[in-house]
């Protein structure tokens, strides 16, 4: 779509941008956001700055009719900007193609390197074709149950959710191309976004979310590549594994759906391993496995998450959830904490909380008394504002997850 059409189109997407240092979950205070159209990065439409948090403020920008990306369409559903960030003691970073949908929140995250450790290169991202309008290879065909010889050689007994994957970007062969460890729920959230576009409906981007998961963890359970001599875990090409697109933007609303399901994954009867749940667009390529665009359809007629994966995958389907999550301190106590709580699991959030202040001073520093009173609740209120939660004050399995994820990066005590 034409630029000149866009900005007189009436359709509008939302943008914030954020940005923290290359060296860890430090967020960058006073950086300049300099926002234009992709190819006319001389000819900005947008100069923000970040706050205390490393964030730009929320903005409206023009993006294509809704229509282009809840049915298939020849047209690009979403709109490309050029984000350039400049920060005293930092390197310039610029990210192009940040894609912006109708009536969604875009996040774009940006990582600046200190000068102390650049090498004189502007980081550069540039972010392709969103998988379901641009040419990408077609998934190759695999079983989805793996055959394993019990020999000892897969590591895991159990399903268990990953702290890092190891993310090969391309494709397994190619030796060239760079391994990323990669957060598994950001990992998670980054494929959800580049595989289905964030304006469908709720229920589709479950069921898509579910069967990436699953697929991801099979990855994970039999040792898929590292079985082969592979040191990584899964790879970015559409033909092997799914499309993962380093420093892309993700949605909130992919953001919230994959901080509340990130422990869950496919599973039949009789089988240990997460299912390996094959799936296609359905319109350009079809398949054995779930249909994307049909899932789409499904949503609008009423099918509900746990229907539409068994509309493709049989009535013997079942969302599971994995008995252990990595690379937190202390599992969910199993109930909401919120005011009238107390004991040690509120005593334990109460001092994440200050360290995480430390670095985001928006929240504000609490007693860690082990009484779950307003200044918790306002504390943990200020945290679900920054990291795109709902802002009830209440520690619910989102918050007390997200607030477990952003502690261990804060003080870097699980470095992969």
């Amino acid at each position: 779509m034409p630029e000149e059409s866009l900005q007189t189109g009436s359709a509008r997407g939302r943008l914030q941008i954020n940005v923290t240092s290359s060296l860890g979950l430090i967020p960058v205070k006073d950086a300049a956001v300099t926002i234009s159209y992709s190819g006319e990065p001389n000819a900005p439409i947008e100069k923000l700055s970040t706050d205390s948090s490393g964030q730009t403020e929320r903005i409206e920008l023009a993006a294509p009719p809704l229509d282009y990306s809840v049915e298939p369409s020849e047209q690009r559903p979403y709109s490309e900007y050029t984000v350039l960030v400049e920060a005293p003691g930092y390197e310039p970073a610029m990210v192009s193609g940040t894609e912006i949908l109708p009536d969604t929140l875009a996040l774009q995250p940006v990582s600046l390197k200190p000068l102390e450790t650049a090498e004189g290169d502007m980081e550069s991202v540039i972010i392709p074709d969103h998988t379901l309008y641009g040419d990408y290879p077609p998934k190759i065909p695999e079983a989805e149950i793996k055959p394993i010889e019990e020999t000892g050689e897969i590591v895991l007994s159990r399903v268990v959710i990953p702290e890092y994957i190891v993310v090969h970007d391309g494709v397994p062969d190619d030796a060239s191309a760079q391994n990323y460890y990669v957060k598994y729920r950001d990992y998670i959230k980054n494929v959800v976004s580049s595989e289905v576009y964030a304006t469908w409906e709720e229920n589709a981007i479950y069921a898509n979310a579910l069967a990436i998961m699953s697929f991801t963890l099979n990855r994970v359970y039999t040792e898929w590549y590292r079985g082969k001599g592979y040191p990584f875990t899964i790879t970015s090409s559409t033909a092997y594994d799914q499309n993962w697109i380093y420093g892309r933007n993700i949605y909130s609303n992919i953001d919230r759906i994959i901080d509340s399901i990130f422990a869950n994954y496919l599973s039949r009867p009789g089988v240990r391993q997460p299912i390996f749940t094959s799936y296609c667009d359905g319109r350009r390529v079809t398949c054995n496995g779930l249909s994307q665009w049909g899932s789409q359809y499904l949503a609008g007629e009423g099918y509900t998450p746990i229907e539409i994966l068994r509309y493709y995958y049989g009535n013997d389907m079942y969302i599971n959830t994995a008995e252990s999550i990595s690379g937190v301190p202390s599992s969910y106590p199993g109930y909401a904490l919120s005011i009238g709580s107390s004991g040690e699991k509120v005593r334990q959030l109460q001092n994440q909380l200050n360290r995480i202040a430390q670095n985001y001073p928006a929240i504000p520093i609490i007693a860690a008394d082990g009484v779950y009173g307003p200044e918790t609740a306002k504390a943990v209120r200020a945290f679900q504002k920054i990291f795109n939660l709902e802002q009830t004050g209440v520690t619910d399995y989102p918050t007390w997850y997200s607030i477990s994820n952003i502690y261990v990066g804060v003080t870097r005590i699980a470095e992969p």
